[in-house]
C-alpha cells in the first residue's frame, strides 16, 4: 500500500478549514510542496501550538508527501512573530532539508494565493489552483496527519483553540465528535453571565455563527471564538441576506475602500467589491455585468469587517453574486496578464489593527496548549466532514466499536474519505451522523 492509499484510508483531509481530501493532492507531480502554518485569524493559535509541540512530525509528514509527488523544494511558512516555533524549526529544518519562509503579521497571510506568491513569486491563475504553478499547499496539521497515516494511525483527534469570552483560553487536542460545550468547559466556561453564548466557528473573520453548543467538532474545526450573543460581530454575521442587500443598496457611497484593501485585488486579480455593491441597485443584465467582479473573491471578509467605513457587507454581496453566476455556469475569462498592484506591500492589514476594528482586544489573551483528558459520555461523528460525497455508515445501531475503527466510508469511485470512531463505545444512533455512547 502506497502513501496515497494510507492517507485516504486514514481519513486525512485539509485540516485548515477547506476539508479537501489530501490523497487527491498526492496524485500530482509538482516542484514545490508548501506547509502552511501562517494562521491568520485573530485569537486562534492551534497551528502555532501544533508547530511548537509536534515540529518533527510535521516535517516528516511534509517530506513524505513531497517525496511522493516528486517536489524538490519544500517550505514551511509561518509568521515571523512566532519565535518559539521558529526556534524549533531552525533546529530541525536543516536536518530535514526544509526551508523556512517567514511572513508578516497581517491578514490574510494564510491565504494559499499569498503563500504561493510569497514563497515562489508565482501567481496562481484566476480561479485556479496552486497545482497550476507547480505547487501543493497543505496545512501543518494536515501534514502531521500524513505522518500518522504512514504509520496506520487515522484522524480521530483535532487541534482546536477555544478563545474569546472564556475564563481560560486554551488550545487542546480533542476527540472528533465531542461537543462545543465540552470545549467551552475545558476553557473554564464563559466569562459572562448576563447573555447567552454564541461561537464563531472558524474564527472572527471567516467563521460562521454557531448557537447550538451541542454541535460536534469535526476534522476541519480550527477554533471557536466565544462571544455574548448580543455582540456586534455576532449580530453582523447573523444578518439576513435580504436585510444586508437592502442596507447596501441604500447606503453604499462607492468609496472603493473595499476594493482598495482587497488582498486578491492587490495581488492583481480582477475582483472589485465596490462594483458588486453597485449591482445591488440594478436588475437583469446590468446587475449581471457588475456581479462578474465577484467571481475571484476569496471570501476573506476583509472588505466588510475592516475596510468599509459604513459597516456594510460587500463580502456577502460578492459571495451571493459568485454563487449565482457559478450556478449559471459563468466562469471568469482573463483577458490581460495578472500583475501585482504597486501598493500591495503598503496596504497590508496588521492583525493588531484588525483585532481592534473587530472589538476583540479585550479577549486578546494567549491560548496555550493544555493537555486535557477528555471523557465525553458520547461523541457524534458527522458522515460528511470533507469536500465530496457523504460517507455511508458501515456499522449498525447497537454495534460495539473501538477507537480508530472505520464507521463510515464513501462509495467506490466517489470523492471523499472514511470517518473513524474517536472512542471505544456502542453505536446508539445513525442519521447524517453516527452517535457513539462511550463505554
Amino acid at each position: 500500500m502506497d502513501l496515497k492509499d494510507k492517507v485516504r484510508i486514514a481519513g486525512v483531509i485539509g485540516a485548515g478549514g477547506a476539508g479537501f481530501p489530501t490523497h487527491i493532492k498526492l496524485e500530482s507531480r509538482v516542484e514545490y510542496y508548501l506547509a502552511n502554518g501562517a494562521e491568520c485569524e485573530p485569537l486562534l493559535a492551534k497551528d502555532n501550538e501544533l508547530m511548537k509541540r509536534e515540529t518533527e512530525n510535521i516535517l516528516i509528514g511534509l517530506n513524505l508527501a513531497a517525496d511522493f509527488v516528486g517536489a524538490d523544494k519544500r517550505h514551511i511558512a509561518l509568521k515571523e512573530k512566532h519565535k518559539s516555533a521558529i526556534g524549533k524549526l531552525n533546529r530541525l529544518c536543516p536536518k530535514h532539508k526544509i526551508d523556512i519562509s517567514l511572513l508578516g503579521d497581517f491578514y490574510p497571510a494564510g491565504d494559499e494565493y499569498e503563500i504561493v506568491y510569497h514563497v515562489t513569486g508565482r501567481l496562481i491563475p484566476p480561479e485556479g489552483l496552486p497545482l497550476q504553478v507547480g505547487c501543493v499547499v497543505n496545512n501543518v496539521e494536515t501534514l502531521r496527519n500524513v505522518r500518522n497515516a504512514a504509520d496506520g494511525i487515522p484522524v480521530t483527534t483535532k487541534y482546536v483553540t477555544i478563545a474569546g469570552a472564556v475564563r481560560n483560553p486554551v488550545t487542546v487536542e480533542a476527540p472528533i465528535g465531542i461537543s462545543l460545550r465540552d470545549l467551552i468547559d475545558a476553557a473554564g466556561g464563559v466569562s459572562f453571565s448576563d447573555d447567552e453564548p454564541a461561537a464563531l466557528d472558524g474564527g472572527a473573520m471567516m467563521g460562521k455563527v454557531l448557537i447550538d453548543l451541542d454541535k460536534p467538532i469535526v476534522k476541519t474545526s480550527a477554533g471557536f471564538i466565544i462571544l455574548p450573543k448580543s455582540n456586534r460581530l455576532v449580530y453582523r454575521k447573523s444578518m439576513p441576506k435580504r436585510q444586508s442587500d437592502r442596507i447596501g443598496k441604500s447606503a453604499c457611497d462607492q468609496c472603493t475602500y473595499c476594493t482598495e484593501f482587497c488582498p486578491r485585488y492587490l495581488l492583481g486579480y480582477a475582483i472589485e467589491p465596490h462594483k458588486v455593491m453597485r449591482s445591488l441597485g440594478f436588475e437583469g443584465e446590468k446587475r449581471g455585468l457588475f456581479s462578474r467582479h465577484a467571481l475571484l473573491c476569496c471570501e476573506c471578509n476583509l472588505c466588510s469587517l475592516y475596510a468599509c467605513p459604513e459597516e456594510l457587507e460587500p463580502r456577502d454581496a460578492c459571495v451571493n453574486s459568485k454563487t449565482a453566476l457559478h450556478n449559471k455556469g459563468v466562469k471568469w475569462e482573463q483577458t490581460t496578464p495578472v500583475k501585482v498592484h504597486p501598493m500591495k506591500e503598503h496596504r497590508r492589514v496588521p492583525t493588531s489593527k484588525l483585532q481592534t476594528r473587530l472589538g476583540l482586544n479585550q479577549y486578546a489573551h494567549p491560548a496555550p496548549f493544555t493537555e486535557i483528558d477528555f471523557k465525553p459520555q458520547s461523541v457524534t461523528i458527522p458522515l460528511k466532514q470533507h469536500v465530496g460525497v457523504p460517507c455511508e455508515p458501515i456499522v449498525d445501531v447497537g454495534a460495539h466499536v473501538s477507537q480508530n475503527d472505520i464507521i463510515g466510508d464513501v462509495p467506490a469511485g466517489k470523492l471523499g474519505v472514511p470517518v473513524h470512531s474517536s472512542v471505544d463505545g456502542r453505536v446508539v444512533n445513525i442519521d447524517d451522523s453516527i452517535t457513539i455512547e462511550v463505554r
